[in-house]
């Protein structure tokens, strides 16, 4: 998946042309303000490397799930505000992504100059991926850059479409650093590789559990999946998550695991609820006494330090998914431990990815996220390149 990026293009390429850049600006937001700014930091390299390179960057991209309608409380108007303070220039705001109104604004754009389009998804043309649509989006602009990792695996009229009307079609820098480090983990690790996969349900991450028991030396699993793997070894769960639905494939996993050498961790032993609350009755228990009644919402004490001792020699380990319930802080001491521990290992020379989703409030959360060698910004593109999947964003860029 070696595809083009805008290093492949020169300022003479650039200077005086209008570009078409796919960001990812759905941020959190509380009424009209801005809770994390994250995903516009991350831009812009892609940004300002265009700016200074002279090009007239259009930026588009979609904020929640309006459903193909105008949705005031979704509009792209603070995000506007807050790039206007980042890049310290006015950003040239249009009140929709296509049509003569926007085509006039973008006319008047000069070299350097930086106009926000408005939310996509208020077409609901864009998830349709509909080529007259792309055809529209396209209209205003010479040449593409996505740089939307988080969208790359919807085939979407501002991810695919507008790349059968645009040359050259290109990855911006940060879908180029997610490629270069999930490629380098998924095909040329530094080994011992480990994967941690947590989560509650082993249906979610049946995908990425085959394709990595494959390629790593360990896999450690964690979160509410494991008792799907308790039960299907025939332990008592209590009222924990089960999908007993899923009990025989728990067991082929294990055993194609033994098949192939990898080590196959599970938790040791688990922290107990009399319910699902943040004030509920707690208490650690091995995973071979779990009482009826009670149900797991983390991994304990010995886990923590079986899961440390197993990551103390590995080189890369990827991460997705949370050990417990962490959004409780009594139920949040494993996933933060695996977060630290992560962090630590970093600093003696180990590549440490975090496959986007609440793995990543759990480094932020802890304080972490510095240390880290590489934050995926993308939750279900994450999942789906490690599961090996296509992503259709990035198949369609030119090839390098």
């Amino acid at each position: 998946m070696a595809k083009k990026t805008i290093l492949n293009l020169s300022a003479a390429e650039l200077a005086g042309r209008r570009v078409l850049v796919r960001v990812d600006f759905n941020v959190p937001l509380d009424g009209m303000t801005i809770i994390d700014d994250t995903r516009i930091r991350t831009a812009l390299p892609t940004i300002k490397d265009l700016m200074e390179k002279g090009a007239k960057v259009i930026l588009c991209s979609h904020m929640g799930r309006p459903k193909g309608k105008v949705v005031d409380s979704l509009r792209l108007t603070p995000v506007a505000a807050r790039l206007s303070e980042l890049l310290e220039q006015e950003v040239v705001v249009c009140r929709d992504c296509v049509g003569d109104s926007v085509t006039r604004k973008l006319s008047k754009l000069e070299s350097g100059q930086v106009a926000l389009l408005e939310n996509l998804r208020f077409h609901p043309e864009e998830e349709r991926n509909d080529p007259e649509f792309a055809k529209q989006l396209a209209f205003n602009a010479d040449l593409y850059v996505n740089d939307a990792f988080a969208s790359a695996h919807r085939a979407h009229a501002s991810t695919e479409g507008v790349t059968h009307y645009l040359s050259p079609s290109v990855a911006g820098y940060l879908i180029e650093k997610e490629l270069n480090y999930f490629q380098a983990a998924l095909k040329k690790p530094q080994r011992p590789l480990a994967a941690i996969i947590g989560g509650s349900k082993v249906s979610d991450k049946i995908g990425v559990i085959e394709t990595l028991l494959e390629k790593c030396d360990k896999l450690i699993i964690g979160g509410g999946m494991i008792f799907t793997f308790y039960k299907a070894r025939g332990f008592s769960v209590g009222k924990s998550l089960v999908e007993n639905d899923k009990l025989e494939l728990a067991k082929s996993l294990e055993a194609r695991a033994k098949e192939k050498g990898v080590d196959f961790l599970l938790p040791s032993d688990v922290v107990l609820a009399d319910n699902f609350a943040s004030n509920a009755n707690n208490k650690t228990v091995s995973v071979d006494s779990i009482e009826d009644g009670w149900m797991g919402l983390d991994i304990g004490p010995n886990s923590i330090k079986l899961f440390q001792e197993a990551l103390a020699d590995c080189k890369t380990v990827i991460w997705n998914g949370p050990m417990g319930v962490f959004e409780f802080d009594k139920f949040s001491v494993g996933t933060e431990a695996i977060a630290q521990t992560l962090a630590d290992l970093t600093e003696t020379g180990t590549t440490t990815i975090i496959g986007g989703g609440d793995s990543v409030a759990a480094v932020e959360k802890v304080g972490v996220a510095e240390r880290i060698s590489h934050i995926s910004t993308g939750g279900g593109a994450s999942l789906d390149f490690l599961e090996g999947k296509t992503l259709p964003g990035i198949t369609a860029l030119d090839e390098a």
